[in-house]
């Protein structure tokens, strides 16, 4: 009887809601208008730059913050026109984060665990090893408060962030020597930003941050002995076949990766409401583009490393997994510990993880297993 109930409640609910929608609408000619004077629409235009990590032209991460330039461009009839500069046009690449919290640039592209030497807590908002992938991700930030607290971590800074852009799960790396074991991972310096450099840290690597146009010279030239870049597209147009002979699965590291517009909050806050709308509803646009890109361009170009390169593609073995997965607890646990900014944060995504988790036992899992299985 209590299900009847509640499903005539439900219903009833809705019935109401939908009515009272509907009579708001028909009064609205009549009624006083709410509209005040600061959303009004003007011709006032801006001028704004936009600084990114990613080289200039760079396919689908430098791209796609042209098409967000154009898009806005479009969306606010000229009134807000972005000039993008790809990574060390304007500023170098791994300086964006301040240049545009000091406003010498008013946005900027890039991933929040390249500032994570400003505090811990912001490379959460990238992605965690073992973490959540896109799909989840972008769950938590628009309907798990996840977005919440990151426009609070980043107003400190004087810093909007919108989700701009997800990798989906990469790749786990790009190395000139075989991975067999655990111990082959002692002594080898590897580019690898964020919580996932510590990790490999713990088993005895040595994490190297460098920006995207430095990775096949460093490489090349054995500044690193390794690198992880993003998945088979991308990792193809960069090269990496072409210098390094083993390609490992799966990224571990980063099961679906955050990509982020930052805005300067005092210029953003200066801005018309529509315009603000605008610059959030086209990065909204941007997030769903490049995952997009990637996942529909990465099968593609991993068969193109498999059948046109002597590269050899390769799984870990998943005692180098459960390692990993051992080091990475230890890991957030001492940043857990050490921060209590990192603590609130890590409580809120780890609680959305196993939620989710529980039901994608039943969605996703359940339907990949069987479609494996058939």
């Amino acid at each position: 009887m209590k299900k009847t109930i509640n499903r005539k409640k439900f219903i009833k609910t809705a019935v109401i809601s939908g009515l009272g929608a509907s009579l708001l609408t028909s009064c609205g000619a009549t009624e006083k208008s709410d509209i005040t004077a600061p959303n009004l629409i003007t011709s006032k235009k801006y001028k704004w730059k936009m600084v990114t990590t990613w080289p200039p032209n760079f396919p689908v991460l430098g791209t796609g913050a042209t098409m967000y330039a154009d898009w806005v461009r479009e969306m606010t009839g000229g009134r807000i026109d972005i000039k993008v500069y790809g990574g060390g046009t304007l500023v170098p690449a791994l300086e964006v984060f301040d240049a545009v919290s000091s406003g010498a640039a008013e946005m900027g592209s890039g991933a929040s665990y390249y500032w994570g030497g400003k505090e811990a807590s912001l490379q959460f908002f990238t992605t965690v090893p073992f973490g959540m992938n896109a799909q989840q991700m972008n769950s938590w930030l628009y309907s798990g408060g996840g977005l919440e607290l990151y426009e609070a971590q980043y107003a400190r800074f004087n810093l909007v962030p919108f989700p701009g852009g997800n990798t989906g799960v990469q790749m786990a790396g790009w190395f000139n020597k075989e991975i067999n074991t655990i111990e082959d991972f002692k002594g080898l310096k590897m580019r690898m930003p964020g919580i996932g450099g510590k990790v490999l840290e713990k088993a005895g690597g040595t994490a190297v941050l460098s920006a995207g146009s430095e990775l096949y010279t460093n490489l090349e030239r054995g500044v690193i002995d390794a690198t992880e870049w993003i998945g088979p597209y991308h990792d193809y147009l960069m090269g990496f076949h072409e210098i390094a002979k083993y390609y490992y699965s799966p990224g571990w590291h980063e099961p679906g990766s955050n990509l982020e517009i930052i805005v300067n909050k005092r210029l953003l806050d200066t801005l018309e409401p529509d315009l603000k709308a605008i610059l959030q509803t086209a990065a909204f646009r941007l997030n769903m583009w490049i995952l997009s890109e990637f996942e529909a361009k990465n099968n593609e170009y991993l068969q193109k490393i498999i059948t046109e390169t002597d590269v050899e593609v390769r799984r870990l073995n998943p005692d180098i997994l459960r390692k990993m997965r051992q080091y990475t607890r230890e890991t957030i646990q001492e940043l857990v510990d050490s921060d209590i900014k990192t603590k609130t944060l890590y409580e809120s995504y780890s609680k959305f993880q196993k939620n989710i988790n529980e039901w994608s036992q039943y969605s996703e899992s359940a339907y990949y297993n069987m479609m494996n299985n058939g």
